[in-house]
């Protein structure tokens, strides 16, 4: 007899032929589309949020996804589902000796080729069901699944490949080659703080490949090699920014790709999709900030940053130290090889009537919230994004991937925050908080931040022409245009 997840599939694809009325075609049927998010937090918010934006506009969607972090089908009544058997939740969340970023890039290459035989079978039957080729238009893909956007494109299906980080982070992706090339990596350690001048305002340590080692160079190479190969053979690219925010960068892009670049961003502010979070958030700290002088520093590394214990104890104290008002996200896997996160003692008695620490927390509402004032991040993407839409100045502590580029932009470029970097020390924690939130420094910032608020919002504002607005009506014309092979 077929696995449930068989007969879950079969049953999403029995249905895909059964839609009617459509607003993006004027026809009977609704257009579709496939999306394939990579089964991580800051990958799959994006992925879903873009899909939203394009079930709103008349489009059908079909998710196919892997098992590991699987989305929940009851948030999305209005999607079909396809789950692809995978064998990756063993691997995926043993507890490993690797570091963070290579047990990552490896597990990506891993959903990659274990989701290939079985999207390459529930793809075909999708599309041999009646109708199937007129109705579907293309498939949008993580930018970090090229296997499966070489599989969809076999079948005659169009691709677009989805990038969940920033402009400037995809402008290192393409000159990854030149970078090495130029001795820039492998990173040496002495060279750390080495400009890179054909990427300003990089260093060599905020560059996505550095690395400790040549293992870890050398995957991250592929991956980042892999993600342009997915960008290139598919008819657009689309990034989660705005051109406000990343003018030249964008430009750089579309230079580069020759092909069409759609910067449809900030989606969280855009879309209608329901939440795709995979911790349960734990929403009574919006009643807590709902108490709050607008002072709150909310502090929150995303969902696979961790640190080790001597690094939670600098900054329990650092934090206690600075007398500050905050909401601590902490996940229960933050700290490195601890089954459970445990505050230094003492520590609640010194913060009780100014602190909170919850699991996982709303981001997108925390951050919009008038009680608070700062927020320390680890500097991925949304997370980045989330902050400059909620006019909040970050104090950015990264750990890797295109955190450490992000920061840099934060400290730099917008000029809207403070990177944490070297040692972690109580002392330097403290110091940075009461520059980020009490100093005069700290208030310029806070001004910066408002600004880039106001630009986030012009961009999906309609009275305005949002530039995102506008690049989002291209993408779904470029969709509607395209047509599968026979």
């Amino acid at each position: 007899m077929p696995n449930r997840a068989t007969q879950n599939a079969t049953a999403a694809i029995d249905s895909m032929g059964q839609e009617e009325g459509n607003t993006a075609t004027g026809g009977l049927r609704r257009r579709r589309v496939l999306v394939f998010p990579l089964p991580y937090q800051g990958h799959i918010n994006p992925m879903f949020q873009l899909a939203g934006l394009l079930h709103a506009r008349g489009f059908a969607i079909t998710v196919f996804h892997a098992h590991f972090n699987a989305p929940d089908p009851s948030r999305h009544p209005a999607y079909d589902f396809v789950p692809l058997p995978d064998g990756m939740s063993a691997a995926c969340t043993d507890d490993t000796a690797e570091p963070a970023v290579i047990a990552t890039i490896k597990n990506i290459f891993a959903v990659n080729t274990s989701c290939e035989a079985s999207f390459r079978e529930r793809l075909a039957a999708l599309l041999e069901a009646p109708g199937a080729r007129d109705d579907v238009a293309c498939l949008i893909a993580d930018a970090h699944l090229l296997t499966l956007v070489d599989v969809a494109r076999q079948q005659g299906v169009p691709t677009l490949a989805l990038r969940t980080g920033s402009a400037a982070c995809f402008r290192c992706f393409l000159a990854n080659p030149m970078l090495c090339d130029k001795g820039y990596l492998p990173a040496q350690e002495s060279q750390l703080d080495t400009p890179v001048r054909e990427l300003p305002p990089y260093r060599v340590r905020d560059l996505m490949a550095i690395s400790r080692n040549r293992e870890e160079h050398d995957l991250t190479c592929k991956l980042l090699s892999r993600a342009v190969e997915a960008a290139r053979t598919s008819t657009g690219f689309i990034l989660n920014t705005f051109d406000a925010l990343e003018t030249d960068e964008l430009a750089t892009v579309r230079q580069d790709l020759g092909l069409p670049v759609f910067d449809v961003g900030p989606l969280h502010k855009i879309s209608p999709a329901a939440s795709s979070s995979i911790l349960p958030q734990d929403r009574a700290c919006l009643e807590w900030l709902d108490a709050q002088a607008p002072s709150v520093l909310y502090v929150s590394f995303g969902s696979l940053a961790n640190m080790s214990g001597a690094d939670l104890a600098e900054m329990a104290w650092g934090i206690a130290n600075a007398g500050q008002p905050f909401l601590w996200v902490l996940r229960s896997d933050l700290v490195r090889g601890a089954a459970r996160v445990t505050l230094p003692d003492g520590f609640d008695a010194v913060t009780r009537e100014r602190g909170m620490v919850v699991e996982w927390a709303p981001q997108e509402e925390v951050l919009a919230h008038g009680a608070v004032g700062g927020f320390w991040t680890h500097g991925g993407w949304n997370s980045t994004l989330e902050g400059v839409c909620g006019g909040v100045p970050m104090l950015c502590r990264p750990y890797f991937g295109d955190q450490m580029g992000n920061a840099r932009y934060v400290e730099l470029v917008w000029r809207t925050g403070l990177a944490l970097e070297g040692e972690l020390e109580r002392s330097k924690v403290e110091e940075a908080i009461r520059r980020l939130m009490r100093s005069e420094e700290g208030g310029r910032m806070r001004e910066r931040a408002q600004e880039l608020k106001r630009r986030a919002a012009e961009a999906i504002t309609d009275d305005a022409a949002g530039s995102s607005l506008l690049s989002i009506d291209k993408l779904v014309n470029h969709i509607l245009s395209l047509s599968l092979s026979k």
